[in-house]
């Protein structure tokens, strides 16, 4: 990736929140609140798609991005690699 790749970054909106809520510690009690706002960021950002996006490309293992948990990416990652597995088997 180039530095043009990371362009989108400068229209994040979580640029200007701290960046801790998008790194809850556990999911149970406070983490929870957490997850629900950070989601609440993704989801007003016009880059969010981009995020994820960069998220799963460089396999990110924490962290909100793009509105996704880590388990919520860890599903996607899971069924691509299925899907290129059922795609090579073919």
């Amino acid at each position: 990736m180039g530095a043009a790749d990371y362009e989108w970054r400068d229209d994040a909106i979580c640029r200007d929140t701290d960046p801790e809520l998008f790194f809850p510690v556990g999911t149970t009690g406070h983490a929870l609140y957490q997850i629900d706002r950070a989601k609440e960021v993704c989801t007003e950002c016009t880059v969010a798609k981009h995020c994820l996006d960069f998220a799963l490309d460089t396999n990110q293992d924490s962290g909100i991005w793009g509105g996704l948990t880590e388990e919520e990416r860890r599903v996607i990652r899971r069924r691509r690699v299925a899907a290129a597995r059922a795609a090579r088997a073919s």
